[in-house]
C-alpha cells in the first residue's frame, strides 16, 4: 500500500491528532472524502478523523494543543466533534457500526472497527483511511479498492448496493452528485441499485434532497446529472415538473425540440459564463411552463404562447415545494423566467426606444443577467446560427446601454414622490395619487418627457387638472419651486 507520509507532514494538524490519540491510548485515522482528494489532488479544507475510542474526546485533547484560536464544538447525541481552525474544519467521531429500519434514514448507532466504520461508507472511493498511528503512519487502507476506482474513474459503492442505498437513500443523489463533480461514471451494477430503489428516497427530507440538487447544480457541467437523475428515475420523483420536459410530439411530421435537453444544454451554457446558482436555476426553469402551454397549429406547427408568464407564476411553488429561499433570489428567478423573452423582440432595427426602456425598467439592475440568460438559451447546433443570435444580443445590448446613458431607466426612482402630489394638490393620500404616478411613469418610458424632475413636475400639473385636481396658488405657475 502506498504511504501518504510527505502529505501528512505538510500540515501540522495531522502530528497533532497522532499525538493526541497516543496520549488517550487510541488509534486515529484520517477517512473519507480528504483522502480521496489527496489522491485526486482536489483542494479540501474539511478533513474528517476517525478513532477508535470517544471521538469528542480526542476533539477536546486536540483542541487543547492548538490552543486559543480553536474553535470546538460537541454534538454529544451524535458522539461527534468539530473544530474549526486557520481556515479548516476538523470533524472527529469514534469508529461506530450502523443499522437500519426500514422507514427512516437515522441509524442505530454502535461502537464499532476501523473496518466496521469503513463498512458504512457511502462509495468506495470515500471508504479508505490513512494511518495517523505509530507502527504504520500514513499508510493508505483502502480494502475496497478505492484506489482502483480513482484511477477508473468509477463511483462505486462499497457493499452490495441495494443494502447501501436501501439503508441510507440520499446516497443514490450523492452518487450522482459525486459523479457529476468528479466527472466519472457510476459502475453499472451501482447505477442499477439506483434504478431499484428510486422509491426510498421518499424517506429522505426535502432539505437533504434540494441541498445534493443544488451541488449538481453548481457543478462545471450539471447536464450529465440530470441526465443520471432522469434514467435513474429519481427526476421524476424528486422534481416532475423538469421530468415532463422531456419527450417529443409529432403531428403530421412536425415536431418540436425535447425541452429536457435543451434545458439541461442551456444550463450547462450559462455555467460556462457565471458560477451564480440563482441564474442556473434561472436556466432551470426559464421554459418550465412549456408542456402546459403546447399547441399544435396547423399553419405554424407547434406553439408555446405565454409559457414565460405561466413559468413565472410556477417559480413560487416550485421554490416552495423543493424548500428554496422564498425571498428576493426567488423574486429574481421569476422575473428572469418571465422576461426571458423579451430581449429577443428587441433584435429588430424598428424596435423603438419605448420597448426598450420598458425592459430595462422592468429587468431593472438584472438586466446583464437576463442578457446572459438569453445568450446561453441559443442551442443551435448550427454554429452559423449561434454566431447570428449572438450577434444580435450584442445589438441589443448595445441598445440597452445607449438608452440607459441617456434616460437612467435601470433603477428607476420616480421623479416626483406621493407625498409632493399630496403636497401640491392638498388631498389626502386616495388612488388618484398612484394614477398620477404611473402616467408620468409611463410618459417617461415611451419618450414623451424625459427622466427629468421638472419636466415631470409639470405634467403632474396637467394631470391633476385632468382628474379635477386644483394646485395650490404658489404652484400654479408650473414652478415647484414657487
Amino acid at each position: 500500500m502506498p504511504t501518504y507520509k510527505d502529505h501528512l507532514s505538510s500540515l501540522p494538524i495531522f502530528s497533532t491528532v497522532s499525538k493526541a490519540a497516543q496520549s488517550l491510548g487510541v488509534d486515529a485515522y484520517v477517512v473519507g472524502g480528504y483522502v480521496r482528494d489527496i489522491i485526486l489532488k482536489r483542494p479540501s479544507k474539511d478533513v474528517d478523523f476517525v478513532c477508535i475510542g470517544s471521538g469528542i474526546a480526542l476533539a477536546k485533547a486536540v483542541s487543547q494543543s492548538l490552543g486559543k484560536d480553536a474553535s470546538l464544538s460537541t454534538f454529544k447525541n451524535f458522539g461527534t466533534a468539530a473544530i474549526h481552525h486557520d481556515g479548516f474544519e476538523y470533524e472527529f467521531v469514534g469508529a461506530r457500526k450502523e443499522s437500519y429500519r426500514s422507514d427512516s434514514r437515522n441509524p442505530i448507532v454502535e461502537d464499532g472497527t476501523l473496518e466496521d466504520d469503513q463498512n458504512r461508507r457511502d462509495f468506495s472511493i470515500n471508504a479508505m483511511a490513512i494511518s495517523l498511528n505509530e507502527g504504520n503512519y500514513g499508510e493508505l487502507l483502502d480494502p475496497f479498492d478505492g484506489m482502483e476506482d480513482l484511477r477508473n474513474m468509477l463511483i462505486r459503492t462499497p457493499l452490495e448496493p441495494g443494502i447501501t442505498f436501501s439503508d441510507d437513500p440520499l446516497r443514490m443523489l450523492r452518487a450522482i452528485r459525486f459523479a457529476t463533480q468528479l466527472q466519472f461514471d457510476i459502475e453499472p451494477g451501482t447505477f442499477q441499485g439506483i434504478i431499484d430503489h428510486v422509491d426510498r428516497i421518499s424517506i429522505v427530507s426535502q432539505e437533504r434532497i434540494t441541498d445534493e440538487l443544488n451541488k449538481i447544480i453548481l457543478a462545471d457541467k450539471p447536464s450529465y446529472g440530470f441526465q443520471l437523475l432522469f434514467h435513474s428515475g429519481l427526476l421524476k420523483l424528486i422534481f416532475p415538473e423538469m421530468a415532463n420536459l422531456q419527450g417529443v410530439e409529432k403531428i403530421n411530421g412536425k415536431g418540436h425540440k425535447d425541452n429536457f435537453y435543451h434545458t439541461i444544454q442551456v444550463l450547462d451554457n450559462i455555467c460556462e459564463m457565471t458560477d451564480d446558482l440563482w441564474l442556473r436555476w434561472a436556466a432551470i426553469l426559464h421554459d418550465i411552463a412549456k408542456p402546459a402551454t403546447q399547441r399544435f397549429n396547423e399553419k405554424v406547427g407547434w406553439t408555446f404562447h405565454g409559457h414565460e408568464d405561466l413559468g413565472a407564476k410556477w417559480v413560487p411553488k416550485i421554490f416552495k415545494k423543493l424548500k428554496l429561499p422564498l425571498d428576493d433570489r426567488m423574486k429574481y428567478v421569476q422575473k428572469l423566467v418571465r422576461l426571458h423573452l423579451r430581449p429577443i423582440a428587441l433584435v429588430n432595427d424598428r424596435v423603438t426606444d419605448s420597448a426598450v426602456r420598458r425592459m430595462v425598467f422592468e429587468a431593472g439592475e438584472d438586466v446583464g443577467d437576463l442578457m446572459t440568460l438569453c445568450k446561453a438559451d441559443v442551442t443551435s447546433k448550427n454554429p452559423e446560427r449561434v454566431k447570428k443570435y449572438r450577434g444580435n444580443f450584442k445589438k441589443v445590448e448595445k441598445k440597452i446601454s445607449e438608452v440607459e446613458e441617456r434616460d437612467r431607466i435601470m433603477n428607476f426612482h420616480p421623479p416626483i414622490s406621493g407625498e409632493q402630489i399630496i403636497e401640491v394638490f392638498d388631498i389626502k393620500p386616495s388612488k388618484v395619487i398612484g394614477n398620477i404616478k404611473n402616467e408620468i411613469k409611463d410618459a417617461i418610458l415611451d419618450g414623451r418627457i424625459k427622466n427629468d424632475e421638472k419636466e415631470a413636475f409639470d405634467l403632474m400639473l396637467k394631470i391633476g387638472k385632468k382628474h379635477g385636481l386644483v394646485a395650490r396658488d404658489k404652484y400654479i405657475s408650473g414652478s415647484k419651486d414657487k
